[in-house]
C-alpha cells in the first residue's frame, strides 16, 4: 500500500518541475514572436510579460490564444509548434494539481 503523503509530496515536485519547463517554454515562445510576428507580442505584453508591473489582461490574453487554438493558422511552424507544447504542458499541470489536491483532500479526510 502507498503513503498519500508521499504521492502528494511526489506530485507537488513533478508540479515545480513541470511549471519550470511552462515558463521556460512561454519565454521562448515571447522570443519567437518577437521576430516573427510584433504585433501579437506587443497585444501580450511581451517586453513586461515576466515583469511586477505587466499588465494581466494582456497575460490572460495569450494564454485565450494559447487554450482556443488560434495559432493554428499562424504563418510561423516554430510559434505553432511551441504553442501546442505549451497547450500540452498547461493541461498537464491542470491534471497534476488535480491529483495534488486529491491527494490534500485525502490527507486531510
Amino acid at each position: 500500500m502507498f503513503n498519500v503523503i508521499t504521492l502528494f509530496w511526489a506530485v507537488c515536485l513533478i508540479c515545480m518541475i513541470n511549471m519550470a519547463r511552462y515558463f521556460s517554454s512561454l519565454r521562448a515562445l515571447l522570443s519567437i514572436l518577437r521576430q516573427s510576428d510584433p504585433m501579437l507580442y506587443q497585444s501580450v505584453d511581451g517586453n513586461g510579460f515576466f515583469t511586477t508591473n505587466s499588465q494581466f489582461n494582456k497575460q490572460i490574453r495569450l494564454v485565450r490564444y494559447i487554450n482556443s487554438q488560434s495559432y493554428i493558422n499562424h504563418h510561423d511552424p516554430d510559434v505553432v509548434l511551441l504553442c501546442e507544447r505549451l497547450r500540452k504542458q498547461f493541461i498537464l499541470m491542470e491534471l497534476l494539481f488535480g491529483v495534488g489536491v486529491v491527494c490534500l483532500i485525502t490527507i486531510v479526510v
